[in-house]
């Protein structure tokens, strides 16, 4: 796909998804906090508005600013503009928020985003680039992404999704996603990986064994 503005949306989306999580890592902290989509809605109907809600409705702009230049660059009639451009918002700001509910364990967040990264083939070879460059410090445990940077690797997995998939195979892509956003809300993920084996053993490889830490989203 052509478009000098494509690189430009990616890249500013990217950068609002990591500031936004960089402003909710360092609020602070407060174990009576909203925690989850469900509580910072409800925080938000009861006209408090968390860094948590802050995030979502940023993210959410974003993403659909993003989607719709990306629709405008394929050219598509106005119709299936419409309907790309509400799959690519979904699906943006659902792996920009995925990928930040598996930063609880050195390494972790990098993983999922390589394993989102896999099917966009050579698409995916910066990403690579920019998570190679923060893995060893990450698999150590010497520091983790943060809400700063797994939301920013993924705003920028969905961005390639958007630009390089086909709108059935997005469209799947965000079905999932959200089904697995939604479902974070009462599954714990770390559970879920700790109690199967093989997930287990892929979450521990090369990472310093300390304990999942607590999410304050």
């Amino acid at each position: 796909m052509t478009g000098n503005r494509l690189p430009i949306a990616t890249a500013a989306n990217t950068a609002i998804a990591g500031a936004l999580g960089l402003i909710d890592d360092l609020a602070e902290a407060d174990p009576n906090a909203a925690k989850g989509l469900r509580g910072h809605l409800g925080a938000l109907r009861r006209g408090t508005l968390t860094t948590g809600a802050a995030k979502l409705i940023g993210i959410s702009l974003s993403s659909a600013a993003t989607a719709a230049i990306i629709a405008r660059a394929r050219r598509r009639t106005r119709g299936s503009a419409a309907a790309a451009i509400v799959v690519d918002t979904v699906l943006i700001a659902g792996m920009t928020n995925l990928v930040n509910l598996f930063d609880l364990r050195p390494g972790r967040a990098l993983k999922v985003g390589a394993l989102l990264a896999l099917p966009l083939g050579a698409e995916a070879f910066p990403l690579a680039g920019a998570g190679g460059a923060v893995a060893s410090e990450d698999l150590r445990g010497g520091s983790m992404a943060g809400d700063a940077g797994a939301n920013a690797l993924g705003a920028a997995i969905g961005c390639t999704w958007a630009m390089a998939m086909p709108l059935p195979v997005r469209a799947a892509a965000a079905v999932g996603v959200t089904a697995l956003t939604v479902a974070s809300e009462r599954i714990s993920f770390s559970r879920v990986i700790a109690g199967t084996p093989i997930l287990d053993r892929i979450d521990r490889l090369g990472t310093a064994r300390v304990a999942p830490i607590a999410s304050h989203d």
